[in-house]
């Protein structure tokens, strides 16, 4: 058994000790938002954020989650109110198929929470893990600092 938090609300749930936390978030919760891509973090399309750090969901085991404090792309709106970083991305064209979207968003997320001022290079940086298949780079940087002008 493995008691964490998702999303504000508290999961306890019985893993296998071989399950990763993107199988579990996406299997067991339903939480689909975070996106199975590589499956062995060279993408970030399954990227998360783990007590304040973004990290791939593909490369954690769930059954070491304990005590932990997760937020995925379901977790960022507040009810019909977008996220900044998700309004932002909406505003800026931040997004083309979608499929790495949410990893960007939260990656993004977690460098706000730390630096709310990122200049270009540093955002590029805490971006650098999150492959974009579109090649939406340029949007996707200034969907970023959009939301940091704001700040």
């Amino acid at each position: 058994m493995v008691q964490f938090n998702v999303n504000a609300s508290a999961y306890r749930l019985k893993v296998k000790s071989h399950w990763t936390l993107l199988d579990v978030l996406r299997r067991e919760i339903g939480l689909t938002g975070t996106k199975k891509a590589c499956n062995r973090s060279s993408c970030g399309a399954c990227t998360v954020i783990v007590d304040g750090q973004a990290a791939y969901a593909c490369s954690l085991l769930a059954i070491e989650m304990g005590g932990k404090q997760i937020v995925t792309v379901e977790g960022l709106a507040a009810g019909d109110k977008l996220h900044p970083v998700q309004q932002a991305f909406s505003e800026y064209g931040g997004y083309q198929c979608g499929y790495c979207t949410s990893g960007q968003m939260l990656s993004a997320k977690a460098l706000l929470d730390k630096k709310p001022r990122p200049d270009r290079e540093e955002v590029r940086e805490a971006l650098a893990g999150n492959i974009c298949r579109c090649g939406a780079y340029p949007k996707i940087v200034e969907s970023v600092l959009g939301v940091a002008a704001k700040r």
